[in-house]
């Protein structure tokens, strides 16, 4: 009782748990202690349990792994959220079969004026039939409702109904930076091509219908949620074309101050305006101030959109596009303010020949104004040569790279080989030359938001169609890569005192796995979820033992939208319809079952009624 009168009562403590600390001078521990949002104290259970009192709320970790809240270094979270509710997610699911199933559901329960919308996350190759939909298929799935399918940044599926209510017709010029195909009638089939960018695909899907502001508070507290099921506690956000500042950031906004974000988001502003480009940082470098903001969500810099002269979106079916002469000057005046005005900033940079070119306008702005300790970073680099690499080292440059390959990685191997496959991106190459590497998804447009297909590609050097692209010079061992997605990304937000770890004086966000990291077989790395998932300290979300621990979720409105039949990221338990939620039934059969799901829980052919 002694030690009870001189130990901190702990407001959270965790014992029993195989914790992963990401802390040099502690790697291992099997208990935590959390007050006031941060980690108290972390050790064995008996130095733990000190600090529990009248008023702490103690949980069994069940013996499962415990590990710091995973960090995506790029998402577009905002974004995502402000959609969310009116998306149909095909990430994760097994068939074709299956996807148009979820379509003609979703497409029997939408409300005029209302699309059903596919937007990313897939790609045909997780399929077990290895194929796209047709335009056929979705146009007997969908007569009268207008459906908009997204697949990567190189093409959008759209049915007649589609075409009908954005008035693509035989008389429409194809727009700049896009293709509306026709047939040998020159009518619209209903493909949109990307070629030379995907600005058709951000426009057309930028005509449809909005939620309310309301409906967006729901559906981004929704998408939060979603990304706590996987263990997400932390994102940068990377903004993202046709998302407005300050107009598209209000919801977040709203929410910081209500104190319901349970993913910290350090933002980032995105040009919006072609040839104004200099006039939006300006504006923006009056206002706002990098790393201002609250715990939860802060500025972050400019990007990753600078000028639109250097926006090489990758599309790897198409050749390289050449980009344009004007590039340098233009890019050389905003980075030149930028820098100026010490704002980190990031840079889409997808091709190597790109790469050179903007490395050459950074070199010519660091003779006049120095770059000195700023943070800046090249996202994506799948191409950059192994040159350009120094450079980035020389200027203070860091890399951010996405598992963006793991979707697309087929499609690169038929237009550049599979030597050149080998190191797109070459991250081990990077990580040697001094650089620092940052992880993440480039969600929701292209891959999915679920990190554990980014961590199982960067272990595995495999594509989600199970294409081993990369040999084991190039893989990523599970430790450094949970370092990656953990404390490595922190740095990328300048955080990296206060997060990333489990470790005293660090916010306490963490989550319990439903599966070992270090020990399951690598297939099973990308079924991982979160059972346990804290944010500052708070209980955010909960499944299996945990469950009756978790804040209950929302209903997502409005009420047809697609979450609240399906969920999010598929698995069997929500395949069928329903809130999402595993049913009391589907929990007890689940304890009784021997077959593995990525979901915890038994899907529909494995019930024994």
């Amino acid at each position: 009782m002694s030690n009870k009168t001189i130990v901190v009562e702990a407001s959270l403590v965790i014992h029993n748990a195989l914790i992963v600390t990401m802390d040099d001078a502690k790697p291992t521990a099997t208990a935590v202690a959390v007050k006031g949002g941060q980690f108290l104290a972390v050790g064995d259970d008996a130095e733990i349990m000190q600090y529990v009192g009248t008023s702490t709320q103690v949980v069994n970790a069940n013996r499962r792994m415990l590990i710091p809240g995973l960090n995506d270094s790029h998402i577009h979270l905002i974004r995502g959220g402000l959609n969310y509710n009116l998306e149909l997610r095909w990430d994760g699911v097994p068939s074709i079969a299956d996807a148009l199933r979820m379509l003609k559901k979703q497409v029997d329960r939408t409300p005029a004026p209302h699309w059903v919308r596919v937007v990313g996350g897939w790609t045909e190759f997780q399929f077990a039939e290895r194929r796209m939909p047709t335009l056929d298929e979705i146009n007997r799935i969908a007569p009268d409702t207008p459906v908009f399918i997204l697949n990567l940044y190189r093409q959008a599926f759209l049915n007649k109904a589609a075409l009908r209510v954005i008035g693509y017709t035989k008389d429409t010029p194809n727009p700049p930076g896009g293709e509306i195909q026709r047939d040998g009638q020159g009518h619209p089939t209903g493909m949109l091509i990307a070629r030379p960018n995907a600005t058709i695909l951000y426009a057309t899907l930028a005509k449809g219908p909005k939620l309310s502001y309301e409906d967006q508070i729901n559906s981004t507290r929704l998408f939060m949620r979603e990304l706590n099921r996987f263990g997400i506690t932390s994102v940068i956000d990377a903004g993202g074309g046709f998302q407005n500042y300050p107009d598209d950031y209000q919801v977040f906004e709203e929410l910081d101050k209500r104190g319901e974000i349970t993913v910290r988001t350090a933002y980032h502003l995105f040009t919006q305006h072609p040839n104004n480009e200099l006039a939006d940082f300006k504006a923006w470098t009056a206002t706002t101030q990098p790393y201002t903001g609250s715990a939860y969500y802060r500025h972050n810099g400019a990007g990753e959109m600078l000028v639109y002269s250097a926006a090489d979106f990758e599309d790897f079916v198409e050749p390289r596009p050449e980009l344009p002469a004007v590039l340098e000057d233009e890019l050389f005046e905003v980075t030149h303010h930028l820098v100026q005005h010490r704002w980190p900033f990031r840079l889409h940079a997808t091709y190597g020949e790109s790469i050179t070119r903007f490395l050459d306008v950074f070199e010519r702005v660091n003779k006049e104004v120095p770059f000195q300790d700023l943070r800046w970073i090249l996202d994506h680099a799948e191409t950059i040569r192994e040159q350009d690499l120094e450079r980035v080292v020389a200027l203070g440059g860091s890399i951010a790279v996405q598992n963006r390959m793991a979707f697309q990685g087929e499609y690169f191997v038929d237009q550049y080989g599979t030597e050149a496959a080998e190191n797109a991106p070459p991250i081990t190459k990077m990580m040697k030359s001094g650089l620092r590497v940052g992880v993440g998804t480039d969600a929701t447009r292209v891959a999915s938001y679920n990190p554990w297909v980014a961590l199982y590609w960067l272990v595995t050097g495999k594509t989600l169609g199970g294409l081993s692209l990369y040999p084991a010079s190039n893989r990523v061992e599970r430790h450094q890569a949970l370092r990656m997605y953990t404390t490595g990304n922190a740095w990328f937000s300048q955080e990296e005192d206060v997060k990333g770890q489990i470790k005293a004086g660090q916010y306490a966000d963490f989550t319990i796995l439903s599966d070992n990291f270090f020990t399951v077989a690598e297939e099973e790395i990308k079924k991982i979820e979160s059972v346990f998932t804290v944010v500052g300290g708070k209980i955010v979300y909960g499944a299996h033992e945990f469950q009756p621990l978790s804040p209950p979720a929302p209903k997502a409105s409005p009420d047809w939208s697609p979450h609240n039949y399906f969920g999010g990221y598929y698995n069997g338990a929500n395949y069928g319809g329903g809130s999402g939620a595993p049913s009391p039934q589907q929990i007890r059969l689940h304890r009784g079952c021997n077959h593995h799901h990525g979901s915890g829980f038994c899907d529909l052919d494995c019930f024994v009624f």
